[in-house]
């Protein structure tokens, strides 16, 4: 039995990897160095557009988190698809970073990060996608979002 690739398994889960998304500041959306890729800090746009600002949760509802942080993971497979041409590349997903901007009271980061985490696995598969993380609280974002991850993912 053929394997299913990546491409296909998107397509059977509806999802459509959007355009790479530009940098908005000064650094590169991705840099490889041997079999590992580093995806920069992604935030969370769409068609160009922001889906949310502000503070998690006074501002900004858990659930929108989420899934801020599954568009996050979206946007950083098209960088990285855009790398290396194919997602059947990846052989493993190394670590995530999801940086959260929450109230000093708040403790839910790991639901937030689960939001790409929970993704991962969805698209890749245990073996592949399972990874380890971090899953930080911070006072701020770039362009006041709630959410930013990082990712390296090792490549064929």
């Amino acid at each position: 039995m053929p394997k299913t690739t990546i491409a296909q398994r998107l397509k059977d889960l509806n999802i459509t990897l959007p355009e790479p998304t530009k940098p908005v500041a000064s650094y590169i959306p991705t840099r490889r160095t041997g079999n590992l890729v580093y995806i920069s800090g992604q935030i969370p746009i769409a068609s160009g557009t922001l889906l949310a600002k502000g503070i998690v949760p006074t501002q900004v509802d858990q659930t929108t988190a989420i899934e801020c942080a599954r568009q996050c993971t979206l946007n950083a497979l098209a960088a990285l698809q855009k790398e290396i041409g194919s997602l059947d590349q990846v052989t493993k997903i190394i670590k995530v970073g999801i940086f959260v901007a929450a109230t000093p009271d708040f403790g839910a980061h790991p639901t937030i990060a689960n939001g790409s985490s929970d993704l991962l696995v969805e698209i890749f598969g245990q073996t592949i996608g399972q990874h380890a993380r971090a899953a930080i609280g911070v006072a701020s974002l770039p362009l006041n979002v709630p959410v930013e991850i990082e990712f390296l993912f090792e490549v064929e």
